[in-house]
């Protein structure tokens, strides 16, 4: 950018930094240079409308848009929502992700449209899961989007950091879902309202970036605005075949010195496997403390648990054994490629066999608008990110989340288990 930083900076005072062209603290206020933007089916409409209102011809910034939340189409409605998002990329010349690709989260990522040291900004809430690549990632509203798109750039606080250092030796039949359930329900749900968080320790060094997703996508439900997990060789070696010749950003790494306002310790060596509660994604306790709690439906999917090391785990568990009778038990891959990775492994053949259906990659299931809406009174547990009323489509059901392991065990025992007996 033409400049020099000085003294020690956080990464998100270091991204933020270098696409405003200031040496910024935490606290401070600035206009940034926005490098990827994106909107998805249930919020894009909006993007369109603004960005027709306000009489933009050309975009200022890259944009792509993903049909995920309801693909494909439950309804008539949403079939013409879906013909406006393609009118609009044919007439721009931007990307669209139709239906069948699968969830923004993970297609996106897979596309190598965002890479450390990126600033992006996504019309969805769980937009921070590129943190795991790095990048200052962050959800916005539809019209702030079309702001971004008609200008490049859009203002940000520059938020203060929280360090969360994760120890230990992570059991056997322990995931990073239950690391991340873990720690939102220690910090709750607004426990780094308006920060970054930054990850480091060992458990997340050995970690692999399905498990890093995972606990990047989560941040939100603590109120982050952004984090970060290291960009290392794990990172490289993942973004390699997917960035071909692309330039990478070497030192996305907080300086030696740089400010925290909080440093937090997890020792995950005796953690057990985690389940959070309805309403609440903080409401988290251990299996080993629930009584049996009866299921009718559990759920595998979502921008947090649809990847392949998530069905690597599942399938340990299904593998020739059948789920309970009374237990409907739903699979949707995050994405096309995880779909057919999926059936190179023979992960499919071992979900149907054991009376499992698999749905289109997508986010359906998850947000409730298709593909698995719970009746009143019943029970799911989900891999997902959130279980607030009537996010699955009913408000009178009542969502658990715990990691594919579980949700796997859960749905062959019929209520909520300790899928660690099968590790």
């Amino acid at each position: 950018m033409g400049f020099k930083i000085m003294n020690a900076q956080t990464i998100a005072e270091k991204i933020l930094s270098r696409h405003s062209g200031k040496n910024l603290r935490a606290g401070d206020f600035a206009v940034c240079k926005v490098d990827f933007t994106f909107g998805q089916d249930g919020t894009s409409s909006i993007i369109i409308d603004r960005i027709k209102e306000m009489g933009v011809n050309k975009l200022k910034t890259d944009f792509c848009m993903v049909i995920d939340h309801s693909a494909p189409s439950p309804s008539e409605g949403v079939s013409g929502v879906h013909k406006k998002m393609r009118n609009f990329s044919q007439s721009f010349g931007t990307y669209l992700f139709d239906i069948g690709c699968g969830v923004c989260h993970q297609i996106i990522p897979e596309s190598g449209k965002v890479l450390p040291g990126d600033l992006v900004l996504g019309a969805d809430s769980h937009t921070c899961t590129y943190g795991a690549l790095g990048a200052f990632s962050t959800g916005v509203g539809s019209t702030d989007l079309a702001i971004t798109l008609s200008t490049g750039k859009n203002w940000f606080k520059v938020p203060a950091t929280i360090k969360i250092i994760v120890k230990g030796k992570l059991p056997k039949g322990i995931f990073a879902k239950d690391i991340i359930l873990q720690i939102i329900g220690s910090l709750k749900s607004d426990g780094a309202t308006y920060k970054a968080v930054e990850f480091s320790g060992p458990v997340i060094d050995n970690m692999g970036m399905d498990g890093r997703f995972t606990i990047a996508n989560m941040l939100v439900e603590m109120g982050a605005k952004a984090g970060f997990l290291p960009v290392d060789k794990n990172t490289l070696a993942w973004l390699k075949p997917k960035i071909g010749k692309k330039k990478l950003i070497k030192d996305i790494a907080p300086d030696k010195g740089a400010s925290y306002e909080r440093v937090y310790e997890f020792d995950v060596s005796k953690l057990a496997p985690q389940v959070s509660l309805p309403h609440s994604v903080d409401n988290t306790q251990s299996v080993a403390s629930l009584k049996k709690v009866k299921i009718n439906e559990a759920f595998l999917g979502t921008c947090t648990n649809a990847r392949i090391d998530d069905f690597v785990a599942a399938a340990k568990v299904l593998k020739k054994r059948k789920i309970a009778p009374d237990v409907k038990l739903i699979i949707a891959p995050s994405s096309r490629s995880i779909y057919l990775e999926a059936l190179k492994l023979g992960l499919v053949e071992i979900f149907i066999k054991a009376g499992a259906v698999i749905v289109a990659p997508g986010c359906g299931p998850c947000v409730g608008t298709h593909n698995g809406v719970p009746a009143d009174g019943e029970a799911v547990i989900s891999t997902a990110n959130r279980n607030f009323k009537g996010r699955m489509g009913n408000p009178s059901a009542f969502i658990y989340l715990a990691s594919p392991a579980t949700v796997a065990a859960s749905a062959l025992k019929g209520y909520i288990s300790d899928p660690r007996t099968y590790f």
